[in-house]
């Protein structure tokens, strides 16, 4: 999945889930359940690694596996699809566009009704990361 925070990944990772019998892995479910709802990116950055060797497992015994990390750059893809190569995997990237005006919008109206396992997300960081977030090439999508 690819997009930043309130662009609907984990909304289409869940229906992906159920599409397709695979496992999905959030990474901000597991952070809140283990931490709390106070964002940390050394945690989230080692929930991520953890969750990488449970995908790797389940990839080599053959099942599909959602990964819901949000992928901001390029390189960062790059190297989530190399990993999957080397299990004999194949890798399709999900990404889902949209404006910051969209994206802050949706910010405001999640707030408001925080679902569970789902983080804050302030206006003002979505426009920070709009501006560092690298969106994929035609040729990471086909």
């Amino acid at each position: 999945m690819c997009g930043l925070p309130c662009a609907g990944k984990t909304t289409l990772a869940k229906r992906l889930e159920t599409e397709h019998n695979a496992l999905r892995l959030t990474p901000d479910e597991w952070h809140i359940a283990l931490f709390g709802p106070e964002p940390d990116d050394e945690r989230h950055t080692q929930i991520e690694g953890v969750m990488w060797t449970v995908a790797a497992r389940v990839l080599q015994m053959g099942q599909d596996v959602i990964l819901d990390f949000g992928f901001w750059s390029r390189e960062e893809r790059d190297d989530f699809r190399a990993r999957a190569a080397a299990l004999g995997a194949d890798c399709r990237v999900h990404y889902l566009p949209a404006t910051l005006q969209i994206l802050q919008a949706r910010a405001i109206e999640r707030n408001a009704r925080l679902p569970d396992h789902t983080f804050e997300v302030g206006p003002e960081e979505l426009a920070d990361w709009f501006y560092r977030f690298e969106a994929p090439t035609d040729d990471e999508l086909g």
